[in-house]
This record gives C-alpha cells, sequence and structure tokens, in this order.
C-alpha cells in the first residue's frame, strides 16, 4: 500500500490540520516509510508464537466478581447542598 499527496491532504483536512505543498510531500516520505515497515512486520512468521501481555510472567490478581451498590451512597453524596435517601437534590428546571 502506497501513500500520495493527494491522500495526505484528504487525511489532513478530515483531521482538520492546515499544511502546506512541502508538508504534505515530507509526510508522504514519512507515511509510506511507516506502512513499508508495517509490511515489513506482517512478513515475520510468528506461528507458534503465543501473545505477550507483559515481558515477564506475571499472574493477573482475580477478585470476587458480584454486582454490588458499592456501599458509597453516603459519601457520594456528603458534599451535596441537597440530599435525601442518597440522592441528589436538584431543583425544578421544567414546570
Amino acid at each position: 500500500m502506497s501513500v500520495d499527496t493527494d491522500t495526505v491532504k484528504r487525511v489532513a483536512k478530515l483531521a482538520r490540520i492546515a499544511i502546506d505543498e512541502e508538508a504534505a510531500n515530507r509526510m508522504t516520505g514519512e507515511l509510506n516509510a511507516i506502512l513499508g515497515f508495517v509490511e515489513q512486520l506482517n512478513e515475520v512468521d510468528v506461528t507458534g508464537v503465543e501473545p505477550l501481555t507483559s515481558v515477564i510472567p506475571v499472574a493477573m490478581r482475580l477478585r470476587v466478581d458480584e454486582v454490588t451498590d458499592g456501599n458509597k451512597a453516603a459519601d457520594i453524596v456528603a458534599n451535596a447542598p441537597a440530599q435525601a435517601d442518597s440522592f441528589f437534590m436538584v431543583p425544578k428546571v421544567v414546570e
């Protein structure tokens, strides 16, 4: 895959980035170099290689997956100017 100057200008317009002709030409070369590197990575044979999440083996800590309300309702509304039964009280805005 190759990127041309028109594609760079279109992407810059979509991203709302103002670029001049010189910058578009420079970015075309840079993006083509990046895409060339990605194509090289696609050629690497990775059969039998397991994906890594870390360079050292680390066991993830697990917790019990249970549904709770957090038991923090009182803490959450503690600084509210008005509250009732762990709910925020707000002024009526629609009549």
